[in-house]
């Protein structure tokens, strides 16, 4: 099997940067966050709660790392943020849905605060993947840099 290097990203945003920086997010950061709903919403003790939260940034700070560090670009805090807000954004979508079709209320309040963390979970993120890049970490593999 040949292996194709991908052709270098043209315009503002490296696809497979912002698809790896999503798929890490998603794999991290989304179980976590519906763990955290299921303790929130069915215990006493919020405590597991909040552990799981915690572990729910610390998935976005991944995701949003990794796409930092294997962006192509140079432009390692947009992509580490679009990474982050846009599988926040899309995950929340569907969650809202849900809870909409189920009759069930949603806590807009709530919903936006979390982006917010989630913004900042992209910020760290991005400083993250680019520390690694200036200390001449670069990714191997089909589209590393």
């Amino acid at each position: 099997m040949v292996m194709h290097e991908p052709a270098p990203p043209s315009g503002r945003w490296d696809t497979a940067a912002l698809k790896a920086g999503a798929s890490v997010s998603l794999v991290f950061a989304v179980p976590f966050s519906i763990a955290a709903r299921w303790a929130a919403d069915s215990r006493d003790d919020s405590g597991l709660a909040v552990w799981l939260s915690i572990g729910a940034v610390v998935g976005f700070v991944l995701g949003a790392g990794c796409a930092a560090w294997v962006q192509r670009l140079d432009l390692p805090y947009s992509h580490a943020l679009a990474a982050a807000i846009g599988t926040y954004v899309a995950a929340q979508a569907v969650f809202i849905v849900i809870r909409l079709i189920r009759g069930a209320d949603v806590n807009w309040f709530a919903a936006f605060f979390n982006l917010s963390v989630v913004v900042g979970a992209g910020v760290v993120g991005g400083a993250l993947g680019q520390r690694l890049r200036s200390k001449g970490f670069r990714p191997t593999g089909p589209g590393g840099a």
